[in-house]
């Protein structure tokens, strides 16, 4: 486990200084869920939620948050993404929508927040577009699968 970055000497809030480190190819890929009843999960299959098409809906609010990711979050950088998707992968098996993001820069610091925000967003737009049918959704799960580039290397989770 490292120092925490964010705080300076004194231990006051910091946005980690990242101008003498290179620009590298960095790549995160966060993932997630959310289960509901499965006969919501059929009506957005069916497009039949009132809203609109829930997955086309929920994989660009994805990759919008993706780019908001510094606006929400105090201490993240501002970056200049390369490129962002954004997959919503229904199981029916567990009544459940498995999302995936996957984010890239070239620049001084990781994607990891904006693949993980992208996830989180895609998620909350799900059950903002489904909430009228059913209020007891699921969102869990959201973690990062993987990272690389930069100095700490590439990481592999779950």
């Amino acid at each position: 486990m490292g120092d925490l970055t964010h705080f300076d000497g004194d231990g006051r809030p910091t946005m980690v200084d990242v101008s003498a480190k290179p620009a590298t190819e960095r790549v995160a890929v966060a993932a997630g869920r959310i289960t509901m009843a499965p006969a919501t999960l059929a009506r957005v299959l069916d497009r039949g939620i009132a809203k609109g098409d829930v997955l086309t809906i929920a994989e660009l609010a994805g990759i919008m948050g993706a780019k908001r990711t510094a606006d929400l979050i105090p201490l993240c950088h501002p970056l200049g993404l390369t490129a962002v998707s954004v997959s919503l992968i229904p199981d029916p098996a567990a009544a459940a929508i498995e999302i995936e993001a996957t984010c890239k820069v070239g620049g001084q610091t990781g994607v990891e927040m904006e693949a993980l925000t992208a996830v989180s967003v895609a998620a909350l737009t799900v059950y903002d577009m489904c909430k009228a049918v059913d209020r007891a959704m699921v969102i869990s799960d959201i973690r990062l699968r993987h990272k690389s580039g930069g100095k700490s290397g590439t990481f592999d989770g779950a």
